[in-house]
Formats: C-alpha cells, structure tokens, sequence
C-alpha cells in the first residue's frame, strides 16, 4: 500500500494507497507443546513507548521458523482449496479491468458496504489490543492520540467502487470518509474474512491520520517484525505491516464471533491469502507479498499456532 505525497506539502500524508504490491494423539500433543514454547520464545519484551536505544531486541528460534513456514504452507494450499479464497495480488494484476456494473465488482461492492460498520468496530478493537500489547495504552499522550485516531475511523461512511483503481484499495486523507476499491480488487476478495482484513488495513491507514499520530506504535511494530525476520521493515514498511497486522487481527475476531461448520484455518487463510503470489516482488514503501506474510505470522505466533494445530486437529481419526 503505497502512499504518494504532494509538493509543498511533503510531510504530509496526501494519499493512502492499498497496491498490494509484487504481495496419533501423543505427537499431536508434543507438538502443541512445542508451539506453546516457541511462541513465549519470541515473545518481545516492552520498553518505554518511544524507545529506540534501549529497546529489547525480539528473535526466533529455529523451531519457530520452521512452524512459521509449516503455517504459510496451510495459508497458500488453502488459497489453492477453498472456493472462496482472494485471487492472488499477481493474478488480480494481470486480469484486465472491470465496468463498475459487473456483477462480480458489484458484489464486492456489496459485500465492503455491508461490513464496514462492523469492521469498523472490530478494527477500533483490534488498535486498542496492540496498543495494550506493545506497553502504550498507559501513556497520557499516547490516548489522546488513541482518541482522535478513533474518531476518524468512525467518520468513515462508505466504499467507492472505481474502475481505474483496479487491484487497489485507497485512502484519500482530504476525502477521509471514503475508501476508494479497484473493481478487480473488490471481484477478487470473495470472502467476509478478506474483505474484512482490507477493510481494516485502509481504516488504520485513517487512524494514523494526515500527521502520523500512531507513529511510535507503528514503529514499534516495525522493529519487531524487522527483529524477528531479519528484513527492514521501517518508515512506510512499518505502517503498511502494522496496517496488515490489524487486518490479521480484526478477521481473526470476526471468526471468533461467528462460527461457523468450515475450518478455523481455512477461514485464517483468506485474510492473507491474497499473498500467495507466483511473482514475489516489493519495493522500498512494501515488502513482497510472501515476505509480509512472513512478517505477519513472525508478529503473531498466536495465528501461526491455529493455523498449524485446526489442521493437526482434523487428521486425527
């Protein structure tokens, strides 16, 4: 999701574009163990808010790569699997555009309206649970910032379909109230659960707002995920994974709130599974798609492990 700035205002933050850019028993229970350890393992101890010198340093283990890659096996078969996965980030690309009226835009169109209030509750939530996480919910400062972020994202009153944007997703800040959908993007994200994570991305693109109040909580979001996969996730990178990461969260709540007879990790998948790309290209505001699945799962160990133990679960007998 890239962000392209204008002249005389360069430090402000003109436009928010979401271009998903190339993005038996007695085993089973000796592996939940070894997840349950390797997510403590790497668990990233708080600092002040703010903190950059003498911050903790978060590392994964052996063990908690391979289980991170075991995950994004199950997120990319089961975008192969499932008749409701989101198209590919490369495929969406390639597709040529779609009139405003098709049905399948216009379904998508649909299907973003109806969620947006309800994704909004659940993004506010999300925010609120990271902030909590990562040791600012305490700070004075930090919650009026909180505040005005929150305000914004329920300013938000609709989805605009367009044809130009494609397989894109967009924030104009000087139009805070819309989300702007490619009508590829909108045919291509055929679930709740994937509409729900994009949805949620663009709305913390608005809670950071046009003078990057959420900052020191993006940016520790960032050194976190740049700690524990080894790649640099800073500046715009930061911002575009904490966008993802409360798109992970906020379709994780969702399922929690509304079970339903399909897997729990095949309703995982669809929230990331737009990156499962053939062509794996980034560039310097985004990492690859694989790369920032890689990033996603390295934050979340909690998702990695019900990914991996909702399959464990159905090949018992």
């Amino acid at each position: 999701m890239n962000i392209s700035r204008s002249g005389a205002t360069a430090q402000r933050k003109a436009q928010r574009r979401s271009e998903m850019v190339f993005v038996a028993p007695l085993r089973r229970c000796v592996k939940c163990l070894l997840i349950i350890s390797v997510c403590f393992s790497i668990s990233l101890a708080q600092t002040k808010p703010g903190s950059h010198s003498t911050r903790a340093h978060a590392s994964m283990s052996p063990e908690a790569k391979a289980l991170l890659e075991e995950a994004i096996g199950v997120v990319c078969t089961q975008a192969k699997l499932d008749p409701k996965s989101s198209i590919a980030i490369d495929e969406m690309q390639a597709r040529p555009s779609l009139p405003l009226q098709s049905p399948e835009a216009r379904a998508g169109a649909e299907r973003a309206q109806r969620l947006l209030p309800l994704t909004k509750s659940l993004m506010i939530a999300s925010l609120q649970q990271l902030a909590t996480e990562y040791g600012f919910r305490k700070s004075p400062n930090f919650q009026q910032r909180m505040k005005q972020a929150i305000a914004r994202v329920n300013s938000v009153k609709r989805v605009r379909p367009d044809m130009d944007s494609r397989d894109n997703a967009s924030v104009y800040l000087s139009r805070p109230h819309v989300i702007t959908f490619g009508t590829i993007f909108l045919a291509g994200l055929r679930s709740d659960e994937g509409m729900i994570s994009v949805l949620a991305h663009e709305l913390m693109h608005i809670a950071d707002g046009d003078n990057d109040s959420l900052r020191p909580l993006v940016a520790a979001v960032g050194n976190k995920a740049s700690d524990l996969t080894g790649l640099d996730i800073h500046g715009q990178r930061s911002e575009e994974v904490a966008c993802d990461l409360i798109g992970a969260m906020a379709a994780r709540a969702y399922i929690t709130s509304t079970p339903g007879y399909e897997s729990i990790a095949r309703r995982l998948a669809r929230s990331i599974q737009h990156n499962c790309v053939e062509l794996d290209e980034g560039d310097e505001d985004h990492l690859s798609p694989r790369s920032t699945i890689r990033a996603l799962l390295a934050l979340d160990p909690e998702l990695v492990r019900e990914l991996i133990n909702d399959r464990e679960e159905r090949k018992l007998p």
